[in-house]
């Protein structure tokens, strides 16, 4: 009876060590779910962080070129102004320029 009962005893711990590596595999398994699962969380964070991110500077690039495009635009307009005014002014002169330029060719000093 004692062979009996030590193979039933053999048997018990067998099965108990078939028990335990099935729950340590079971635990591992859970472990790797859940670790791939955070870094798929952690991947579509970095994306939308990565969108955000690029987002924001076409936002200040076309801010910037917005910008410069209305200086072009402002400066474009003062010098067109400024001509015109120096026009303005060269047009005034300009007859007694030609008045006092004759006036020095014309006389000769002797």
């Amino acid at each position: 009876m004692d062979q009996t009962r030590g193979h039933g005893s053999i048997q018990m711990l067998l099965s108990a060590e078939h028990e335990a590596q099935q729950i340590v595999a079971d635990a591992r398994n859970l472990k790797l779910a859940r670790l791939r699962q955070a870094k798929e969380e952690a991947d579509r964070e970095v994306a939308k962080y990565k969108a955000q991110m690029e987002a924001e500077y076409q936002k200040s690039l076309s801010d910037s070129s917005g910008s410069s495009d209305l200086t072009v635009k402002r400066l474009e307009v003062e010098t067109a102004a400024k001509i015109k005014s120096l026009k303005d002014i060269g047009g005034k002169v300009s007859p007694e320029v030609v008045k006092m330029l004759l006036k020095h060719i014309i006389v000769v000093k002797s």
